[in-house]
């Protein structure tokens, strides 16, 4: 999991990156063969309780399609709030074409 600060903004900065409705995906390669995440979402999403379960969704979608991550990329997964109200599935639908679009 990314959480340090410096390494979001050189991957916003200099990273490849798609996006639609719901979320934007950057992608960066990193030294070493593993792949991590990092999940984003802005303040004006809501209360704590409504970004934390997005997150956890957004979690479980991820570990779900480990298949589309590929091996030594950094991925920060930045939730838009036109997502808000939508299912799990057509949460899970939209990251997915996402991850699909930047292999």
């Amino acid at each position: 999991m990314i959480k340090d600060q410096n390494i979001f903004n050189e991957l916003i900065k200099n990273g490849k990156y798609k996006k639609n409705n719901c979320f934007v995906v950057y992608k960066k390669t990193n030294e070493t063969e593993k792949t991590n995440f990092g999940i984003a979402i802005s303040k004006k999403y809501g209360k704590a309780v409504e970004r934390n379960n997005i997150k956890r969704k957004t979690r479980n979608i991820i570990d779900n399609n480990r298949n589309l991550f590929q091996k030594g990329f950094n991925y920060i997964i930045m939730v838009r709030k036109d997502c808000q109200n939508k299912e799990y599935s057509e949460l899970n639908d939209s990251l997915v074409a996402i991850l699909k679009e930047l292999w």
